[in-house]
């Protein structure tokens, strides 16, 4: 079994059609044609268990046997197989113009789709940056560009600008609740004058006059 799976070689054959694909039925001539070229390979190419399945018909062959539908297959194919191990890789030798257009778009394509791949995937990879460098882009920094290096005069561990903040919003928080409960008070001492009160304050002016 090792001797079969090192084996690697090529041959070029071309395998007659037309004897097995006279015998059977007009709707089932293609079909058979791709069976009987997986035979003649399996019993030249030295696959010693006769398993078809090992016998991997490239897609060109197989759109060059399907050309003319299914009742008008080709008499006779140029192949060229190769084998890997135990698996035989079958394909056409000679290709006519439509399928050669075909494979040369098809092979374009594929080269366009790895280059985008490989760009998309340099533009994912984020660049990698010096621990200096990161801490100097989050440092603070002047009007000139030059860092800010935050100070701690009382070395307690806790810069003294974060302090000064800290105790500004304090005393902003202190005054808002002072003006609220004054206002309160206001509102409750102020009473809302009625127009006979207003007359009767006005006859009490006149009188002391």
């Amino acid at each position: 079994m090792e001797t079969q799976k090192s084996e690697k070689f090529e041959k070029e054959y071309v395998i007659p059609l037309r004897e097995k694909i006279r015998v059977s039925p007009r709707f089932k001539k293609t079909p058979k044609a791709v069976k009987t070229i997986k035979e003649f390979l399996v019993k030249h190419m030295k696959v010693y268990d006769r398993d078809l399945n090992k016998i991997k018909i490239d897609k060109y062959l197989n759109e060059y046997l399907w050309f003319r539908g299914i009742r008008k297959p080709p008499y006779k194919v140029k192949v060229r197989a190769r084998k890997e191990g135990e698996i035989v890789k079958v394909e056409l030798v000679d290709l006519p113009e439509k399928l050669k257009f075909k494979k040369a778009r098809e092979e374009k394509r594929e080269q366009k789709g790895a280059e985008t791949a490989k760009k998309k995937k340099e533009e994912k990879k984020p660049e990698l940056k010096k621990p200096d460098e990161e801490k100097s882009e989050d440092s603070p920094r002047d009007d000139s560009g030059e860092s800010k290096k935050s100070e701690d005069k009382d070395k307690d561990g806790v810069e003294d600008k974060k302090e000064e903040t800290e105790k500004k919003s304090a005393v902003v928080e202190q005054g808002e609740k002072y003006e609220k409960a004054e206002y309160k008070k206001q509102k409750h001492l102020s009473k809302t004058k009625t127009p006979a009160k207003e007359r009767e304050e006005e006859r009490t002016s006149n009188k002391t006059y």
